[in-house]
């Protein structure tokens, strides 16, 4: 008695899932047996029930008005992290939005330290600030490795930090810790971690600085920003995929490969910060590795046709087109001034009902801001630094037009 049934049974409990580093697919079924005694669990993917609380910011100062807007969601952890520093010094604003894949670390570890590292190189001081922007996202790598990049990365991960109290799992700003008051030196520490070679989990990096009528976007990976002009949207920066042409033959030529759309059949991203597995090449430089830091820059003149820009990550983009969030913003700016309250409003859009779509699944972060006008000056369209970086429509946005159209002269 209680072995086999007189006939099986074949219903099965299948499921589907992904993150940025795996797809994966389970079933099981009863069979003959006259139990079931099998049982299965994948942590990590999903909860039961959404977590909707959000946490939300609004500031401004003589140029910018911001508000920002982020979610937990569906997903069991908060990998997202974001940084709103509207006075980076006296003419220069700073926002980010830094999506963490394979753990939270390197996505709160940047919106603590990204920024400051911008103000420290030379070329910030004579004004290029591209250049300046670009080095930081490589100093992120530099400055993870080894025992003070794994103390760092330990205070940030997965337990009480002993030295603040904080318990990890708070949405990360720097106005939640350390802004940008100081500068560290990052001295060299040794330690039993001094050969800690990175972290293996990383986060995309999106940034925008303004200074004047200047903005210089800055991205590695697929979260975007977008420039609303006259109504129209045009990406800024472009989604590093690896099947882009420009990013396969760097995967390719640096000893990787691509398999169903992701690097080593591992991540679904060709940039991106940390991820020190894809950056083991010591013939190549960084810009050279399977998967690289290296930002796209675009350097934008502003002008008083431009009504805001927007930065978010891929759970956004998932959800909308470039053109339907710049569409539903202006909708809700008729009857809403607070913009952390418009963002909070896109995040309840976007969130799934439940998660068998998997879009609207992710965590949500976005950031909002306006312009305040008028510029000092006329504006010209886009400006490419470097000239290989180009702003591109997204999946599916093959109306987008790549680039913002000249303003008309103010004179």
């Amino acid at each position: 008695m209680g072995i086999y049934l007189s006939s099986p049974k074949t219903e099965k409990f299948s499921e589907d899932g992904e993150n940025a580093r795996v797809r994966y697919g389970l079933s099981s079924m009863q069979g003959w047996r006259a139990t079931m005694e099998d049982a299965l669990k994948v942590m990590g993917i999903y909860l039961s029930s959404p977590k909707t609380e959000k946490f939300s910011e609004d500031g401004e100062n003589a140029r910018v008005r911001y508000g920002l807007s982020s979610m937990q969601g569906w997903r069991a952890t908060m990998e997202d992290a974001h940084a709103a520093i509207p006075d980076l010094d006296a003419s220069t604003s700073f926002f980010g939005v830094y999506d963490g894949h394979g753990g939270k670390v390197v996505a709160k570890f940047c919106a603590k330290y990204l920024h400051q590292q911008v103000l420290k190189y030379e070329a910030y001081l004579h004004g290029d600030i591209g250049t300046s922007v670009q080095k930081a996202f490589f100093r992120m790598d530099e400055m993870m490795r080894g025992q003070r990049g794994w103390r760092e990365l330990a205070a940030l991960g997965d337990k009480l930090n002993k030295f603040t109290g904080m318990i990890e799992g708070l949405i990360w700003s720097p106005k939640n810790g350390d802004g940008n008051n100081h500068v560290d030196d990052w001295a060299f520490e040794e330690g039993p971690h001094s050969d800690f070679s990175g972290p293996t989990s990383g986060c995309t990096a999106c940034v925008a600085i303004m200074r004047e009528n200047q903005l210089i976007v800055s991205n590695a990976g697929d979260s975007r920003c977008v420039i609303s002009r006259k109504g129209q949207a045009y990406n800024l920066s472009r989604d590093h995929k690896p099947d882009l042409e420009v990013e396969r033959e760097r995967i390719l030529k640096a000893g990787g490969f691509i398999h169903a759309g992701r690097v080593n059949g591992s991540l679904n991203l060709a940039r991106a910060i940390g991820d020190m597995e894809f950056k083991q090449n010591k013939f190549l430089p960084a810009e050279k590795q399977i998967v690289t830091a290296n930002p796209d820059i675009n350097t934008v003149e502003l002008c008083d046709d431009d009504n805001f820009i927007v930065l978010a990550c891929d759970g956004i983009w998932d959800c909308m087109s470039s053109q339907q969030l710049v569409d539903f913003i202006h909708e809700q700016l008729k009857s809403e001034n607070k913009l952390s309250a418009v963002c909070e409003r896109v995040l309840d859009r976007c969130l799934a009902p439940s998660t068998a779509g998997g879009e609207g699944c992710d965590n949500m972060t976005m950031i909002l801001v306006q312009f305040k006008k008028p510029f000092q000056s006329g504006a010209s369209a886009v400006e490419k630094l470097p000239a290989s970086s180009e702003t591109l429509p997204a999946s599916g946005e093959a109306n987008t037009e790549t680039k913002p159209a000249e303003c008309e002269s103010s004179s």
